[in-house]
């Protein structure tokens, strides 16, 4: 599934940023249904359903004619929402002030779920607040991590 990701990624990356929006958060997982490649997209002002569905469109095209061949899979394309996804580096600054959820391996300070403010990255290592403590976790232990309510600062989507 990793491979799945990565191909997906190089694909759909240049058609959302052709089209004004950020490939924010790709996600594959097995469900009920079978398995489901869950984009999450975002553009300055919010993302409409025109804009998923038309995303939807483009990205189901280019994946049956370039992405080996991996099975078959459910696209679902939606905006991040509140609890949005963080992925790239840059967005743990773009996002400091905000409370977020962090799952890591190995455990952090006895933790594999952290919950604290966002205070930003500085050199491969991510930094929260917690409790009046702030926690360093190395970029690369972190296995997902979310924003954990309402965003902040409203002009960024």
């Amino acid at each position: 599934m990793k491979k799945m990701i990565a191909q997906t990624k190089d694909l759909l990356d240049p058609l959302c940023e052709a089209e004004g929006m950020e490939l924010v958060h790709l996600e594959c997982q097995r469900e009920a249904g079978g398995r489901i490649l869950r984009l999450y997209i975002d553009k300055p002002g919010g993302v409409t359903l025109d804009d998923c569905i038309y995303i939807s469109r483009q990205s189901s095209d280019m994946l049956d004619v370039y992405l080996e061949d991996t099975g078959s899979f459910n696209l679902e394309v939606s905006s991040p929402g509140q609890n949005r996804p963080l992925g790239k580096k840059r967005d743990f600054d773009r996002f400091k002030g905000n409370r977020v959820t962090i799952r890591t391996t190995p455990s952090v300070g006895g933790k594999k779920k952290i919950n604290g403010v966002l205070l930003g990255i500085s050199e491969d290592v991510v930094k929260i607040s917690i409790d009046d403590q702030i926690v360093d976790i190395p970029y690369h232990e972190i296995v997902t991590a979310r924003l954990a309510g309402n965003i902040l600062n409203p002009d960024i989507s």
